[in-house]
């Protein structure tokens, strides 16, 4: 596995992992396993102190079965507006 290399002084790289992680259940022990790196690596990339190689973006990319430019821009992600959840309610 390769040192993470920080991003000091280069562009800082967005991510959106943390956010697709969470929302698919995935635990970043989990993730870091089944891309063989290690799970702080996931947590310096989640927080943008870690750039990934254009390998690693791609490996990522795949896991997620997204396109990269959805997992990591340049600049930082719109927030995504989440609608209100629907309440159920009892019938008297």
């Amino acid at each position: 596995m390769a040192a993470p290399r920080p991003t000091g002084g280069t562009e800082l790289v967005h991510s959106r992992i943390r956010q697709v992680r969470s929302e698919r259940g995935i635990t970043r022990r989990q993730f870091a396993d089944d891309l063989g790196i290690h799970y702080q690596t996931v947590g310096y990339l989640e927080r943008g102190e870690f750039a990934p190689s254009l390998q690693l973006a791609l490996r990522i990319a795949a896991y997620f079965d997204l396109p990269v430019e959805q997992l990591f821009a340049l600049s930082p992600f719109p927030l995504i507006e989440r609608a209100p959840r629907a309440v159920a309610t009892e019938a008297p």
